[in-house]
């Protein structure tokens, strides 16, 4: 059995200002090679594939629906993510992921991943899992 991806919900503190989280802690941070940050559009969706190498930390603040696939050949799983409440997802190498924003507000997903982004030699292969 492959590794299994882990979600977790978070909580945060809010105030008239906004709010703040921490989305990965002091152990996991200096294994990070990439971070990117994806603010998604209503409708829009992220992801579609996996990694071959790089495992993933993803903290995803919804609405989001997060669509993902543990091993080919496996049902096809969906966590729905509710406005203003976020979650922390361990996805390893190999389970394919996608996001998708089915509200009417930002979508916002900051991804840290163990292996360093390199555009002409990704780790990703595509898996469509959300049709646009």
């Amino acid at each position: 059995m492959a590794n299994r991806m882990t979600i977790e919900p978070m909580i945060y503190p809010t105030d008239h200002r906004g709010l703040v989280m921490e989305p990965i802690g002091p152990d996991a941070l200096p294994h990070q090679q990439n971070v990117h940050l994806a603010l998604t559009g209503p409708g829009h969706i992220r992801g579609n594939h996996y990694h071959k190498r790089g495992n993933e930390v993803v903290v995803v603040l919804g609405p989001a629906l997060v669509r993902y696939r543990e091993e080919q050949g496996e049902e096809i799983q969906d966590l729905h993510i509710p406005q203003g409440q976020a979650y922390r997802l361990k996805i390893p190498a190999g389970v394919s992921h996608a996001f998708q924003n089915p509200g009417p507000t930002p979508m916002v997903i900051i991804a840290f991943n163990t292996v360093v982004h390199d555009p002409d030699h990704p780790d990703v292969v595509r898996d469509v899992l959300i049709e646009a």
